[in-house]
Parts: structure tokens; sequence; C-alpha cells
């Protein structure tokens, strides 16, 4: 059986090769027939933080299936289920097996208007957006959503989610394909900022589109932390922290992915005048606490309902097969992806 895996050591090279799955199965695991499988980047930092980076790392972890045998205490599933979800930080196996064995509380039922491409190729996007906009600010009816690089999958997503929840949505795009793109979907967005030519005020902008009140909520997928001459950058098209922070309505929440963030005083005294707040998405979370499991399992419920009534129309490249899932993986932990990839077993 194979699988693909990361191998550490001068430089991270990926490659496909044989892995064993053991003859007993747990009492509260499941086997399962991978049918595909997305992948993502390798957060190797945050294995680093956690102490389980290994020499060997699984590779694809967002799965879509069906079960073949259950252990002896499972209650969520039977035999012939269809099933998707995403593997743990320390999974042993690579989602790109032909087969593996699963712990019951990583999967959730996929329905049968979902095919196993789009199961597998929305999972992970989704619970970044369901993470950002209800565990960490609380998106209604009324708000002002600002989703920076909107044309990326997950920004496609959160967008998405966002206008279901009934807000006004803003995005920024990349290029003149990405604005083209974002204002070409339904429900319209507010306003699509196109921030590849570095004319156009980002904070002008958002400011004017919300009467000078400022945006409830933003989304980003990097910030600037300090101001460069350099304008060559592979930042160049994010903004700087202090637009952001300026960009806040009163009781504004900015959910960030910059994990090194890093604020001054002045930037924390106007967070505080506007009664702000500062949220940082890592949808690892749900799996670092038992105490989280209920709720994860909920989301990902939620996550394929919407996606079978078509409230989720993700942006998904045309499946791959596993014999291109080497290369393909190289693309994707340098970034150099816009859609997200799901390989098909």
């Amino acid at each position: 059986m194979k699988g693909l895996f990361c191998h550490m050591n001068e430089d991270v090279k990926f490659v496909l090769q044989d892995a064993e799955l053991p003859l007993a199965l747990s009492e509260y695991y499941v086997k399962m027939q991978v049918k595909a499988c997305a992948l993502s980047p390798l957060d190797l930092e945050l294995l680093t933080d956690l102490n389980i980076l290994k020499d060997s790392v699984p590779v694809g972890r967002e799965i879509a299936g069906v079960v073949l045998e259950v252990g002896s205490k499972v209650t969520f599933f039977q035999p012939d289920d269809d099933v998707v979800g995403i593997l743990p930080l320390d999974a042993k196996f690579s989602g790109l097996s032909d087969v593996i064995l699963v712990h019951e509380h990583h999967l959730v039922l996929k329905p049968e208007k979902v095919n196993w491409v789009e199961a597998a190729g929305t999972i992970r996007d989704g619970l970044c957006a369901y993470t950002a906009l209800h565990a960490l600010s609380h998106v209604s009816s009324g708000k002002t959503v600002l989703v920076l690089d909107g044309a990326s999958p997950l920004g496609i997503v959160t967008i998405q989610l966002a206008h279901h929840r009934g807000a006004k949505v803003l995005a920024t795009a990349l290029s003149i394909e990405d604005k083209q793109y974002l204002e070409q979907l339904r429900p319209t967005i507010a306003r699509v900022i196109n921030m590849s030519d570095g004319k156009v005020d980002l904070v002008e902008s958002c400011l004017e589109e919300t009467g000078g009140l400022g945006v409830d909520i933003i989304l980003d997928v990097g910030v600037k932390l300090r101001h460069t001459k350099d304008g060559s950058t592979s930042q160049k098209c994010f903004p700087h922290k202090h637009d952001i922070i300026t960009l806040l309505a009163i009781g504004g929440q900015w959910v960030t992915s910059e994990k090194n963030l890093q604020l001054d005083p002045p930037d924390s005294r106007t967070l505080f005048h506007k009664g702000a707040t500062v949220s940082f998405l890592n949808d690892e979370v749900w799996n670092l606490s038992s105490a989280q499991q209920g709720k994860y399992l909920h989301i990902m419920k939620d996550i394929m309902q919407k996606l079978s009534i078509g409230v989720f129309r993700p942006q998904l490249d045309d499946p791959i097969p596993l014999y291109e899932a080497t290369v393909s993986m190289e693309m994707v932990q340098k970034k150099n992806i816009r859609k997200r990839l799901v390989i098909q077993l």
C-alpha cells in the first residue's frame, strides 16, 4: 500500500512509499477506503512547536471515502457508509493510501449529493471559515466582513458563509483575474478592491463603503509587520497591520493568520479605544482538546450539509491522479497553487 510522506532531511522532500496497516482494528477505529484526498501545506513550525515533528511525516489529511469495517465500540458508523473528515496532526497514515484506519471522532457522514472530490476539497476551508466567523468573531446579519485575498480557496468559502449569515462582504483581489472572478460571484460582493497594482488605498475604500464606520470583522491571510522600501517582497499585496487596525469599527474583530504578529503600544491603545479584539486563526485547536470534540463534529456536519444544498461552492482544480501527487504537493507546499488540489484515488 502506497502513501505520500514528507522526509525531513536537509530540505523538504515528498516521496510515495509503502506503508502497512496494523492487522488488528482498534475498538474505536474504522477502516476506510479513501476515494479522494485534498492537499494542504504542512505547517512544519506547528509540528515542531507541538513536539510531534518526525523524520517522515504523513501527507494528506482531508479525506473522503467508504467505511469498510468498524471497531467493536464504534457507534457513529457502519460498513458501506460514505464519510469525510480530517486526520489528526499526529496521524500515522497518509490520506493518500488506499486504505487507512481512522478514529470515529475524526469523521462525519458524507451526503449522497456531494461527490468525493468536493467533500475532501471543502472540509478544511469550511472548518477555517467556521472557526473565523463563528468561533472567533460571531458573524450575524447586518455586520460588515472584509475578506483579504477573497479569491483564495479559504476566501471563497468565507465569503459564501458570510453572505449566508446575512453579512455585507468586502473582499480584496491580488490580480485582475481574481477581481473579475470575485465580481461574478452571487450573491454580489459589495466591493472588490484590487490590491495588485498598489494604486488603491484599502483604508479609504473600506471607510467609504461603510460610511466611515469601519469594518466589523476582518479576516486576513497574512499582514505586513513593518514598512519596507522594497515593493518586490512576497508580502507586497498584504495590508499593513496599522491599516487593518484603522479599518476596524467600534467593537470590531480582527481574525489573523499571522502567527508572528507583534503589536506596538500605539496599536494596542487604538484597539483599546475601539474596544476591538484580535484573534488568531488556527483550525487545529479543535483537535488539541477533547472538550471541543462535539463542536468540531457539529461544524463538519454543517459544512457537508451546506455543501449539499449549494451554500458552499468551492474553488477546486481538476482532480489529480495519485502518480502526480509528489509534484503537486511540492507546488502546494511552496504555495504556488491558487485553487485547492484534490487527489482522486
